[in-house]
């Protein structure tokens, strides 16, 4: 299930009726889909949608969860200047060891070309802040929902909206400022990219798995709660997307097995284990 701070709030207060297993954070979810590619969607939606040039363009990335981090790094790539807005520490201090400035986004708003939210939350670019925007810059959602832009408080009768193109409006303040908004705020990589058939084999696995799992569990393994996918599952679904790459996996021997305390067929890491 892909709304898990909905299906941990229902869980909270007892209003969940089955079990639910937390696909999303499941580590080839977050590592394939979230991380790798969105690295990639995020210069297919862009270049589809606005032929933008990234080098030496001023872009903010909201947000340095995985989704954020393959935004980053396809950006950085490219030639781009790239802040990071965050409010966790650890993530935070992961950016700036990555190379990126770490800032509020009142700070840079006046002078970034693009902004693309990837946090997940709601209000994180507002209608104060688009107001104070550059002409011409480009405003974009990467995150789970489409609530990450204050899209409503554009919709007012002193706003006009243009559309360019499909997924493209220009959005024109009284003084004649541009500001390009892409998809009304939805995902970019569902509204104007492609989904790569490869990540989609990895999601549809882990997701088949997660029902088979809880249809033939025995009755009392799992209750009306939130579960995370067994890693012995996670590792089930890497290893059958490794023939794609010809990749060939080296394996343990007995005695290497004991001595790290390992099943030879798995799982290998803890649950708590950080890929």
């Amino acid at each position: 299930v892909g709304s898990r701070p909905l299906l941990y709030q229902l869980s909270k207060a007892g209003k969940l009726c089955v079990p639910a297993m937390n696909v999303n954070d499941s580590v080839t979810k977050q590592k394939f889909d979230n991380l790798y590619c969105c690295r990639e969607s995020i210069l297919d939606g862009l270049k589809r949608t606005t032929d933008v040039m990234f080098g030496g363009k001023q872009v903010v990335i909201c947000g340095y969860g995985e989704v954020g981090k393959g935004c980053c790094a396809a950006l950085k790539a490219l030639g781009a200047i790239v802040y990071v807005t965050e409010i966790d520490p650890i993530c935070a201090l992961q950016a700036c060891m990555d190379g990126f400035r770490v800032v509020k986004l009142n700070e840079v708003i006046r002078q970034v070309d693009i902004i693309i939210t990837c946090t997940g939350n709601k209000n994180v670019v507002t209608r104060d802040q688009l107001d104070r925007m550059k002409n011409g810059s480009i405003v974009c959602n990467m995150g789970h929902s489409n609530t990450e832009i204050d899209v409503a408080s554009l919709r007012t009768p002193e706003l006009t909206w243009e559309r360019v193109r499909s997924q493209v409006d220009h959005v024109i303040w009284p003084d004649g400022k541009r500001v390009i908004l892409l998809a009304e705020g939805r995902l970019l990589n569902l509204s104007c990219s492609t989904v790569p058939t490869f990540v989609l084999s990895i999601t549809a696995t882990t997701q088949a798995l997660a029902l088979i799992e809880l249809y033939n569990a025995p009755e009392g393994r799992y209750k009306q709660d939130v579960y995370l996918l067994p890693k012995k599952m996670d590792e089930y679904v890497a290893s059958l997307h490794l023939t794609t790459f010809d990749a060939h996996l080296t394996e343990l021997t007995d005695d290497q097995a004991k001595y790290l305390g390992l099943n030879k067929n798995g799982p290998f890491k803890p649950n708590y284990y950080r890929y």
